[in-house]
């Protein structure tokens, strides 16, 4: 049993295969911007299929896709450039994807989930904390569970490396990003 958002749920109900509804996912993302303040932006659009086994978490599995196209800070032009080969080069790499290799529960609705991340063809492993946030059945009879990430990564290690130098001698774009996930995914099965 768990306890969330003022109600318990039988963990063993969650079990099964779940359809990550794009409506209501997002992507969010932080950077620093001239080594004085921060950009945050999203990717709207997040499709996939998540595996829940309630009695044993660590048999559980994820898989995203993000369409790169959507990428968007409210600024279009900085907007079109992240979409350029100087950053996500979205005509050769449409979709940033993640697939899940590892799932520990580390406490009440807590979660520790290891998997590999690609960007621009480049796939390295990436760690998130992860927080089941509740569950249950919406107006129309469907299933829904959501849960809430949060990870840091080094965009060099991708292969976003594009920067400008300042004239204090710091970077146009920090090379350290913060993900911050909003789930939210039907039951299919």
């Amino acid at each position: 049993m768990t306890s969330t958002n003022d109600q318990t749920i039988d963990l063993a109900t969650l079990s099964g295969d779940y359809d990550i509804d794009p409506a209501h996912t997002r992507l969010g993302f932080v950077a620093r911007h001239a080594m004085v303040s921060k950009v945050r932006g999203s990717v709207p659009g997040a499709t996939g299929r998540l595996h829940l086994d309630g009695s044993d978490p660590s048999r559980s599995s994820a898989e995203i896709s993000v369409p790169m196209e959507n990428i968007t800070t409210d600024q279009p032009q900085r907007d079109e450039h992240l979409r350029s080969a100087d950053f996500f080069d979205v005509k050769g790499f449409p979709n940033m994807t993640f697939r899940s290799t590892a799932v520990e529960a580390r406490g009440a609705n807590e979660y520790r989930v290891t998997g590999d991340l690609s960007i621009r063809g480049t796939t390295r492993q990436v760690v998130l904390d992860v927080e089941f946030t509740g569950a249950g059945n919406d107006p129309f009879g469907n299933f829904r569970v959501g849960f809430e990430a949060t990870g840091e990564i080094s965009r060099k290690e991708w292969g976003v490396t594009y920067n400008a130098v300042l004239e204090t001698g710091g970077v146009m774009v920090g090379d350290k990003i913060k993900l911050e996930l909003d789930v939210e995914a039907v039951k299919v099965s």
